[in-house]
């Protein structure tokens, strides 16, 4: 009998991330409460749900993608609510916006199609800064925690400061804190959308030569 890759515990798992979003979405201009939880607790089930993956040795693909389009709709949306809020500085969340969204579009579809070839390729592995981003887990995860924090302590800013530290609210103080971080993150969607772009190239040009080889033949 076949198996339902679609009730995979990860996959169950990435289906109640969904649903909170949903849930944070519709709150977010409303309650920050509420809308704060269900965004948090979604955003640490992506780390539960990859674990859950390894552990029951259900990784597929349909996860895989499931995980990046509920982070990337989840930064989108909250996006959208603090052009919003901060409509002075709209354009720069839609640019926030775009560079997430075509960037890791481009990378992961670039990335698969370099599966399917054997062509040489940009590794942006030898660059090594980007050799520790890509290796050590625990700076993907406080860049991406950092990312995160910068978003959502804007978001909260526009409800309350928080609690004062030295005269400064909690939430101005982690925004700027995080700042470097968000900025940092982005220039890195940015190189990985270069070099995709650099790579689909490649297989465009080896693809053309292909069949111009195949119609002289």
């Amino acid at each position: 009998m076949a198996e339902n890759i679609f009730l995979f515990v990860p996959n169950l798992i990435g289906y109640a991330r969904i649903i909170l979003a949903l849930i944070s979405f519709y709150f977010m201009p409303t309650n920050c409460v509420l809308a704060c939880t269900c965004y948090v607790v979604s955003g640490l089930l992506d780390a539960v749900d990859g674990h859950a993956a390894r552990y029951f040795n259900q990784s597929t693909r349909f996860g895989a993608m499931l995980d990046q389009l509920t982070d990337r709709a989840g930064t989108m949306c909250l996006c959208v609510t603090l052009a919003n809020f901060y409509p002075k500085y709209m354009f720069w969340f839609q640019l926030s916006m775009t560079i997430d969204i075509v960037c890791h579009w481009l990378y992961l579809h670039t990335t698969l199609l370099q599966g399917k070839t054997s062509h040489k390729f940009i590794d942006m592995s030898g660059n090594p800064i980007m050799r520790v981003y890509y290796t050590n887990k625990m700076v993907l995860f406080w860049m991406c925690c950092g990312n995160e924090a910068f978003y959502a302590s804007l978001y909260l800013l526009h409800f309350t400061e928080g609690p004062l530290i030295d005269g400064i609210g909690l939430f101005r103080l982690i925004a700027y804190i995080c700042t470097p971080v968000a900025i940092v993150k982005s220039l890195i969607s940015v190189v990985h959308g270069f070099v995709a772009s650099v790579n689909l190239g490649i297989i465009d040009v080896n693809e053309r030569a292909a069949i111009a080889e195949k119609q002289t033949n």
